[in-house]
Protein backbone atom coordinates (compact mmCIF):
# COMPACT_ATOMS: atom_id res chain seq x y z
CA UNK A 1 0.00 0.00 0.00
CA UNK A 2 1.43 3.49 -0.86
CA UNK A 3 2.57 5.77 2.09
CA UNK A 4 0.43 8.65 2.91
CA UNK A 5 1.16 11.74 4.02
CA UNK A 6 -0.90 14.35 6.02
CA UNK A 7 -1.47 17.46 3.65
CA UNK A 8 -3.72 20.39 3.50
CA UNK A 9 -5.98 20.82 0.70
CA UNK A 10 -4.19 23.17 -1.28
CA UNK A 11 -0.89 21.76 -0.85
CA UNK A 12 -2.49 18.32 -2.33
CA UNK A 13 -3.32 20.01 -5.11
CA UNK A 14 -0.22 22.00 -5.99
CA UNK A 15 2.01 18.44 -5.08
CA UNK A 16 -0.68 16.67 -7.71
CA UNK A 17 0.11 19.43 -10.99
CA UNK A 18 4.18 18.66 -9.81
CA UNK A 19 3.39 15.03 -10.21
CA UNK A 20 1.33 15.62 -13.23
CA UNK A 21 3.97 17.43 -14.86
CA UNK A 22 2.91 21.05 -14.83
CA UNK A 23 6.42 23.13 -14.81
CA UNK A 24 4.92 26.65 -15.47
CA UNK A 25 2.34 28.15 -12.16
CA UNK A 26 1.39 32.12 -12.66
CA UNK A 27 -0.54 33.17 -9.75
CA UNK A 28 -1.84 35.96 -7.27
CA UNK A 29 -2.44 35.78 -3.79
CA UNK A 30 -6.10 35.59 -2.28
CA UNK A 31 -7.79 33.85 0.89
CA UNK A 32 -8.42 30.75 0.80
CA UNK A 33 -6.02 30.04 -1.87
CA UNK A 34 -3.22 31.39 -1.26
CA UNK A 35 -1.09 27.88 -0.16
CA UNK A 36 -1.37 26.74 -3.59
CA UNK A 37 0.86 30.03 -4.46
CA UNK A 38 3.45 29.57 -1.47
CA UNK A 39 3.66 26.06 -2.23
CA UNK A 40 4.50 26.10 -5.87
CA UNK A 41 6.72 29.25 -5.23
CA UNK A 42 8.88 26.59 -3.08
CA UNK A 43 8.83 23.71 -5.04
CA UNK A 44 8.98 24.72 -8.78
CA UNK A 45 12.67 26.87 -8.37
CA UNK A 46 14.01 23.30 -7.10
CA UNK A 47 12.57 21.12 -10.15
CA UNK A 48 13.63 23.44 -12.89
CA UNK A 49 9.60 24.13 -13.05
CA UNK A 50 8.58 28.35 -13.29
CA UNK A 51 6.91 30.07 -10.11
CA UNK A 52 5.83 33.93 -10.62
CA UNK A 53 3.37 35.86 -8.75
CA UNK A 54 2.03 38.09 -11.42
CA UNK A 55 0.82 41.81 -11.30
CA UNK A 56 -2.96 40.91 -10.91
CA UNK A 57 -5.15 38.10 -11.70
CA UNK A 58 -5.36 39.10 -15.26
CA UNK A 59 -1.58 39.06 -15.68
CA UNK A 60 -1.59 35.60 -14.47
CA UNK A 61 -4.26 33.94 -16.94
CA UNK A 62 -2.61 35.61 -20.10
CA UNK A 63 0.58 34.24 -19.07
CA UNK A 64 -0.95 30.72 -18.92
CA UNK A 65 -2.02 31.91 -22.43
CA UNK A 66 1.32 31.79 -23.53
CA UNK A 67 2.67 28.92 -22.00
CA UNK A 68 -0.32 26.91 -22.84
CA UNK A 69 0.24 27.67 -26.46
CA UNK A 70 3.81 25.93 -26.44
CA UNK A 71 2.24 22.39 -25.39
CA UNK A 72 3.20 22.38 -21.77
CA UNK A 73 1.54 22.01 -18.33
CA UNK A 74 0.59 25.32 -17.01
CA UNK A 75 -1.53 25.85 -14.09
CA UNK A 76 -3.18 29.00 -11.72
CA UNK A 77 -5.12 29.60 -8.94
CA UNK A 78 -7.57 32.33 -7.46
CA UNK A 79 -10.43 32.28 -5.29
CA UNK A 80 -13.91 33.62 -6.72
CA UNK A 81 -13.20 37.21 -6.83
CA UNK A 82 -9.81 36.42 -8.20
CA UNK A 83 -11.62 34.03 -10.91
CA UNK A 84 -13.75 36.73 -11.66
CA UNK A 85 -10.74 38.30 -13.06
CA UNK A 86 -9.36 35.96 -15.14
CA UNK A 87 -12.47 35.37 -16.90
CA UNK A 88 -11.97 37.08 -19.83
CA UNK A 89 -8.43 35.31 -20.57
CA UNK A 90 -10.24 32.10 -19.77
CA UNK A 91 -12.14 32.74 -22.73
CA UNK A 92 -9.46 33.54 -24.71
CA UNK A 93 -7.83 30.10 -23.60
CA UNK A 94 -11.58 28.78 -24.85
CA UNK A 95 -11.58 30.29 -27.98
CA UNK A 96 -7.96 29.32 -28.80
CA UNK A 97 -8.39 25.58 -27.97
CA UNK A 98 -5.76 25.64 -25.50
CA UNK A 99 -5.53 23.42 -22.58
CA UNK A 100 -4.89 24.57 -19.21
CA UNK A 101 -6.01 23.50 -15.29
CA UNK A 102 -7.83 26.57 -13.25
CA UNK A 103 -8.21 26.23 -9.74
CA UNK A 104 -10.89 27.85 -8.05
CA UNK A 105 -10.88 27.55 -4.11
CA UNK A 106 -14.48 29.18 -3.92
CA UNK A 107 -15.46 32.07 -0.98
CA UNK A 108 -18.56 33.58 -0.39
CA UNK A 109 -20.06 36.15 -2.97
CA UNK A 110 -20.67 38.30 -4.72
CA UNK A 111 -18.62 41.03 -4.05
CA UNK A 112 -15.58 40.57 -1.97
CA UNK A 113 -17.87 38.65 0.00
CA UNK A 114 -15.96 36.58 2.74
CA UNK A 115 -13.26 34.44 3.20
CA UNK A 116 -15.57 31.19 4.54
CA UNK A 117 -16.21 28.36 2.23
CA UNK A 118 -19.42 28.19 -0.55
CA UNK A 119 -20.28 26.71 -3.79
CA UNK A 120 -21.74 29.93 -4.80
CA UNK A 121 -19.54 29.84 -8.46
CA UNK A 122 -21.27 26.82 -9.72
CA UNK A 123 -22.93 28.77 -12.57
CA UNK A 124 -19.81 30.58 -13.02
CA UNK A 125 -17.84 27.35 -13.76
CA UNK A 126 -20.22 25.19 -15.29
CA UNK A 127 -21.94 27.87 -18.08
CA UNK A 128 -19.09 29.48 -18.96
CA UNK A 129 -18.34 32.19 -17.11
CA UNK A 130 -16.63 34.45 -20.18
CA UNK A 131 -18.25 35.88 -23.08
CA UNK A 132 -19.05 33.31 -26.04
CA UNK A 133 -20.17 29.91 -26.45
CA UNK A 134 -17.93 28.18 -24.67
CA UNK A 135 -17.43 25.32 -22.09
CA UNK A 136 -14.88 24.23 -19.32
CA UNK A 137 -14.03 20.83 -17.90
CA UNK A 138 -14.95 21.10 -14.27
CA UNK A 139 -14.29 18.76 -11.79
CA UNK A 140 -15.52 18.93 -7.97
CA UNK A 141 -13.20 17.12 -4.76
CA UNK A 142 -14.62 15.81 -2.15
CA UNK A 143 -11.56 14.84 -0.52
CA UNK A 144 -8.09 15.86 -0.42
CA UNK A 145 -7.07 12.78 -1.56
CA UNK A 146 -9.45 13.38 -4.58
CA UNK A 147 -7.38 17.19 -4.93
CA UNK A 148 -4.67 14.80 -5.66
CA UNK A 149 -6.64 12.54 -8.35
CA UNK A 150 -8.73 15.07 -9.89
CA UNK A 151 -5.84 17.49 -10.39
CA UNK A 152 -4.02 15.00 -12.41
CA UNK A 153 -7.13 13.87 -13.97
CA UNK A 154 -8.10 17.53 -15.21
CA UNK A 155 -4.71 18.09 -16.66
CA UNK A 156 -5.14 14.58 -18.80
CA UNK A 157 -8.84 15.55 -20.17
CA UNK A 158 -7.88 19.24 -20.85
CA UNK A 159 -4.91 18.53 -23.23
CA UNK A 160 -6.97 14.85 -25.07
CA UNK A 161 -9.73 17.54 -26.00
CA UNK A 162 -8.26 20.78 -26.06
CA UNK A 163 -9.85 22.90 -23.72
CA UNK A 164 -9.70 24.32 -20.59
CA UNK A 165 -10.02 22.41 -17.22
CA UNK A 166 -10.97 23.84 -13.58
CA UNK A 167 -10.81 22.31 -10.10
CA UNK A 168 -13.54 23.53 -8.02
CA UNK A 169 -13.53 23.45 -4.79
CA UNK A 170 -14.60 25.14 -1.50
CA UNK A 171 -12.29 26.62 1.11
CA UNK A 172 -13.36 23.97 3.62
CA UNK A 173 -11.50 21.39 1.14
CA UNK A 174 -8.66 23.84 0.53
CA UNK A 175 -7.80 24.48 4.15
CA UNK A 176 -8.18 21.08 5.07
CA UNK A 177 -5.89 18.29 6.05
CA UNK A 178 -6.08 14.89 5.61
CA UNK A 179 -3.73 11.57 4.97
CA UNK A 180 -3.33 11.38 1.25
CA UNK A 181 -0.97 9.52 -1.20
CA UNK A 182 0.53 11.23 -4.14
CA UNK A 183 1.43 7.79 -6.05
CA UNK A 184 -0.16 6.15 -9.11
CA UNK A 185 -0.35 9.41 -10.65
CA UNK A 186 -0.78 8.61 -14.57
CA UNK A 187 0.72 11.51 -17.46
CA UNK A 188 -1.45 10.69 -20.54
CA UNK A 189 0.52 11.77 -23.64
CA UNK A 190 -1.73 13.70 -26.60
CA UNK A 191 -0.98 14.81 -29.21
CA UNK A 192 0.63 18.37 -29.39
CA UNK A 193 1.13 19.25 -33.22
CA UNK A 194 -1.04 22.27 -33.06
CA UNK A 195 1.65 23.87 -30.30
CA UNK A 196 3.81 27.02 -30.92
CA UNK A 197 7.22 24.82 -30.92
CA UNK A 198 9.19 26.65 -33.73
CA UNK A 199 8.96 24.73 -36.91
CA UNK A 200 12.95 24.14 -38.12
CA UNK A 201 11.48 24.82 -41.58
CA UNK A 202 10.45 21.52 -41.13
CA UNK A 203 6.58 21.95 -40.77
CA UNK A 204 3.96 25.02 -42.07
CA UNK A 205 3.40 27.39 -39.23
CA UNK A 206 1.12 26.59 -36.51
CA UNK A 207 -1.78 29.92 -35.43
CA UNK A 208 -3.23 30.01 -32.28
CA UNK A 209 -5.80 32.44 -32.39
CA UNK A 210 -9.61 33.07 -31.42
CA UNK A 211 -10.21 36.03 -33.87
CA UNK A 212 -12.00 35.75 -37.00
CA UNK A 213 -13.91 38.35 -38.67
CA UNK A 214 -15.26 36.11 -40.96
CA UNK A 215 -18.81 35.31 -39.84
CA UNK A 216 -19.37 31.68 -41.41
CA UNK A 217 -15.44 30.71 -40.28
CA UNK A 218 -16.03 31.85 -36.80
CA UNK A 219 -19.54 30.33 -36.49
CA UNK A 220 -17.84 26.63 -38.02
CA UNK A 221 -15.09 27.44 -35.31
CA UNK A 222 -17.92 27.03 -32.77
CA UNK A 223 -19.52 24.02 -34.39
CA UNK A 224 -16.64 22.03 -34.51
CA UNK A 225 -15.84 23.00 -31.11
CA UNK A 226 -19.24 21.97 -29.63
CA UNK A 227 -18.64 18.44 -31.45
CA UNK A 228 -16.29 17.87 -29.25
CA UNK A 229 -18.05 19.48 -26.45
CA UNK A 230 -20.84 15.95 -27.53
CA UNK A 231 -17.77 13.69 -26.61
CA UNK A 232 -16.98 15.30 -23.50
CA UNK A 233 -20.54 15.17 -22.64
CA UNK A 234 -20.36 11.13 -23.81
CA UNK A 235 -17.44 9.99 -22.41
CA UNK A 236 -16.59 12.00 -19.46
CA UNK A 237 -18.97 12.51 -16.73
CA UNK A 238 -18.05 11.37 -13.17
CA UNK A 239 -20.38 10.67 -10.01
CA UNK A 240 -20.38 8.26 -7.08
CA UNK A 241 -23.20 6.50 -5.94
CA UNK A 242 -23.84 5.81 -2.14
CA UNK A 243 -26.71 3.69 -0.72
CA UNK A 244 -28.90 4.08 -3.71
CA UNK A 245 -29.64 0.55 -4.45
CA UNK A 246 -33.20 0.49 -2.67
CA UNK A 247 -33.22 4.49 -2.26
CA UNK A 248 -36.84 6.23 -1.79
CA UNK A 249 -34.99 9.18 -2.06
CA UNK A 250 -32.09 10.70 -3.76
CA UNK A 251 -29.89 13.29 -2.41
CA UNK A 252 -27.53 15.03 -5.02
CA UNK A 253 -24.72 17.04 -3.47
CA UNK A 254 -21.06 17.69 -4.43
CA UNK A 255 -17.48 19.14 -2.73
CA UNK A 256 -17.78 19.33 1.30
CA UNK A 257 -22.14 19.28 1.03
CA UNK A 258 -21.88 15.90 -0.06
CA UNK A 259 -19.88 14.98 3.31
CA UNK A 260 -22.58 16.37 5.57
CA UNK A 261 -24.84 14.56 3.40
CA UNK A 262 -23.45 11.34 4.46
CA UNK A 263 -23.94 11.63 8.30
CA UNK A 264 -27.70 12.48 7.68
CA UNK A 265 -28.20 9.59 5.16
CA UNK A 266 -26.95 7.92 8.18
CA UNK A 267 -29.24 9.43 10.29
CA UNK A 268 -32.04 9.17 7.99
CA UNK A 269 -31.63 5.05 7.52
CA UNK A 270 -31.59 4.49 10.88
CA UNK A 271 -35.00 5.92 11.25
CA UNK A 272 -36.52 3.87 8.75
CA UNK A 273 -36.03 6.28 5.70
CA UNK A 274 -34.64 4.87 2.06
CA UNK A 275 -32.08 7.24 1.15
CA UNK A 276 -28.92 7.15 -1.22
CA UNK A 277 -26.88 9.87 -2.70
CA UNK A 278 -25.47 10.20 -6.22
CA UNK A 279 -22.64 12.56 -6.01
CA UNK A 280 -21.30 14.72 -9.16
CA UNK A 281 -17.63 14.54 -9.66
CA UNK A 282 -17.96 16.56 -12.98
CA UNK A 283 -20.14 19.34 -12.79
CA UNK A 284 -18.96 20.01 -16.75
CA UNK A 285 -20.14 17.26 -18.27
CA UNK A 286 -22.97 17.13 -15.59
CA UNK A 287 -23.75 13.31 -14.56
CA UNK A 288 -27.42 13.19 -16.59
CA UNK A 289 -27.78 9.80 -17.02
CA UNK A 290 -27.45 8.41 -13.93
CA UNK A 291 -29.89 10.90 -12.41
CA UNK A 292 -32.58 10.73 -15.19
CA UNK A 293 -32.51 6.69 -14.10
CA UNK A 294 -32.67 7.38 -10.89
CA UNK A 295 -35.83 9.54 -11.35
CA UNK A 296 -37.26 6.24 -12.84
CA UNK A 297 -37.02 4.50 -9.19
CA UNK A 298 -36.86 7.19 -6.48
CA UNK A 299 -39.75 9.31 -5.04
CA UNK A 300 -38.32 12.48 -4.43
CA UNK A 301 -34.71 14.29 -4.92
CA UNK A 302 -33.00 16.92 -2.21
CA UNK A 303 -29.87 18.59 -3.60
CA UNK A 304 -27.36 20.09 -1.04
CA UNK A 305 -25.81 23.17 -1.79
CA UNK A 306 -23.86 26.15 0.00
CA UNK A 307 -25.25 28.50 -2.50
CA UNK A 308 -29.13 29.96 -2.81
CA UNK A 309 -29.99 27.02 -5.73
CA UNK A 310 -27.84 26.90 -8.57
CA UNK A 311 -26.95 22.92 -8.64
CA UNK A 312 -30.48 22.46 -8.20
CA UNK A 313 -31.66 23.58 -12.27
CA UNK A 314 -29.30 20.84 -13.28
CA UNK A 315 -30.91 18.31 -11.22
CA UNK A 316 -34.23 19.88 -12.60
CA UNK A 317 -33.02 19.23 -15.91
CA UNK A 318 -31.32 16.45 -16.16
CA UNK A 319 -34.43 14.56 -14.35
CA UNK A 320 -36.63 16.33 -16.65
CA UNK A 321 -38.88 17.24 -13.49
CA UNK A 322 -40.28 14.10 -12.88
CA UNK A 323 -40.29 13.78 -9.17
CA UNK A 324 -40.12 16.64 -6.66
CA UNK A 325 -37.01 18.52 -5.57
CA UNK A 326 -36.56 20.04 -2.42
CA UNK A 327 -33.42 22.02 -1.19
CA UNK A 328 -30.78 21.94 1.79
CA UNK A 329 -28.74 24.92 1.35
CA UNK A 330 -26.82 27.41 3.38
CA UNK A 331 -24.51 30.75 2.23
CA UNK A 332 -22.52 33.44 2.98
CA UNK A 333 -19.99 30.92 4.18
CA UNK A 334 -22.36 28.86 6.40
CA UNK A 335 -22.26 25.10 5.55
CA UNK A 336 -25.21 22.98 6.07
CA UNK A 337 -25.74 20.53 9.24
CA UNK A 338 -26.46 17.14 9.05
CA UNK A 339 -29.53 17.95 10.88
CA UNK A 340 -30.57 20.26 8.37
CA UNK A 341 -30.25 18.07 5.75
CA UNK A 342 -32.14 15.21 7.81
CA UNK A 343 -34.89 18.06 7.75
CA UNK A 344 -35.30 17.95 4.00
CA UNK A 345 -35.26 14.26 3.75
CA UNK A 346 -37.33 13.49 6.08
CA UNK A 347 -40.08 16.30 4.16
CA UNK A 348 -38.62 14.79 1.09
CA UNK A 349 -39.53 11.24 1.70
CA UNK A 350 -43.00 12.64 3.13
CA UNK A 351 -43.53 14.64 -0.02
CA UNK A 352 -42.57 11.28 -2.32
CA UNK A 353 -44.71 9.58 -0.52
CA UNK A 354 -47.89 11.76 -1.59
CA UNK A 355 -47.20 11.89 -5.10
Amino acid sequence: MADKVLMKGNEAIAEAAIMAGCRFYFGYPITPQTEVAAYMAKRMPKIGGTFLQAESEIAAINMCIGVASTGKRVMTSSSSPGISLKEEGISYMAGCDLPALIVNVERGGPGLGGIQPSQSDYFQATRGGGHGDYHLFVVAPASVQEMVSLTAHAFNVAEKYRVPAMLLADGTLGQMMEPVSIEGITVEDHDKSWALTGTNCERKHNIINSLSLLPEELEQWNIERYKRYATIEENEPMWEEYMMDDADVCVVAFGIASRVSRNAIKAARAQGVKVGMIRPITLWPFPKKPLLAAADKVKSFVTVELNMGQMVEDVELATRCKRPILMANRVGGCIPTPEQVLEQILAANKLGGEQ
